[in-house]
């Protein structure tokens, strides 16, 4: 048995903690033999763990503590750290793992209950369960999640990934706690028009709102300087909006594909250390093969 989670893209600018997109890179889980302890074979670096420390096995026990140990072989090409929903991917991949090996049968929605409540929010666990576009929330009250899932406009997508990574915890402790009424409506309002645009198919509305975001970008722009240069070169392209991937350091940029070429010099003259993709949209979410 194989468990694949696509890589996924938080936020869209306005759309925190709310809105993602599911893409085109991989995690994959394949489950080998039951054995007495739980082993995972990786080459994800010395500071992944092997055993039952690793997020996988922590998050499977969680859902079914009971579940026999196994060997499992881990490879992903989603980089950790940069705002692609490395964790995210991992605990959709445990949370699965239970599901299969203790036959519990769960939905999606029940998956994306339980992945919300551990990860703390939708906006990266929601289109890694179900692929494309999905807008979600989390009513902590009633503990449900609303989503949403809607087909996500056909474009070009680079991703400028900085070679640096960016801690979540780090990028959250620059967000005010609170904001003034008038900004919020404000915020709210441009994240709406954001959603409609997309669901309309009209990206070129859509990446003009993305950079408009309010919630989080302006706060997080010391962290990540490159975020207004990608802006500057895309303003000069006919590109439609770049934004900050989930907490960074990763910028996605959506664009026509007659600007992929230019707009891919120009990103690697930024800094030549730093790792520049086109991906896809991912259309289905987790799969088990």
């Amino acid at each position: 048995m194989k468990i694949q989670v696509p890589a996924t893209s938080a936020n869209l600018g306005p759309g925190f903690d709310s809105c993602g997109i599911a893409l085109a890179k991989y995690l994959v889980v394949e489950v080998i033999k039951p054995q007495e302890k739980w082993e995972i074979i990786h080459h994800l670096g010395s500071e992944i763990p092997s055993d039952e420390n690793n997020l996988l096995i922590q998050t499977a026990l969680q859902v079914a503590p009971e579940i026999m140990p196994h060997q499992l072989r881990m490879i992903s090409d989603i980089p950790l750290t940069r705002g692609l929903g490395s964790s995210s991917s991992v605990i959709i991949a445990g949370i699965e793992l239970a599901n299969r090996l203790a036959h519990l049968n769960l939905s999606a929605e029940e998956k994306l209950t339980i992945a919300t409540k551990i990860e703390g929010h939708p906006d990266n666990v929601a289109p890694a369960i179900f692929g494309d576009f999905v807008v979600a929330c989390y009513d902590e009250a009633t503990e449900q999640v609303l989503s949403v899932k809607h087909y996500f406009p056909e474009c070009e997508i680079i991703a400028y990934i900085p070679s640096t990574e960016l801690l979540t915890k780090e990028s959250r402790q620059v967000l005010p706690q609170s904001f003034e009424y008038k900004e919020a409506v404000k915020a709210s309002a441009i994240a709406n028009v954001m959603i409609g645009a997309v669901i309309n198919g009209n990206l070129a509305l859509a990446g003009r709102l993305m950079e408009q975001d309010l919630f989080h970008e302006k706060y997080r722009a010391k962290l990540v300087p490159h975020l207004s240069q990608i802006r500057q070169i895309c303003q000069r392209s006919k590109a439609f909006g770049c934004f900050l991937s989930g907490a960074g350091p990763t910028v996605l940029i959506l664009t026509p594909k007659e600007e992929v070429a230019t707009l891919m010099d120009q990103l690697r003259l930024l800094d030549n250390h730093a790792q520049i993709e086109q991906l896809a949209i991912d259309r289905e979410g987790v799969q088990v093969f």
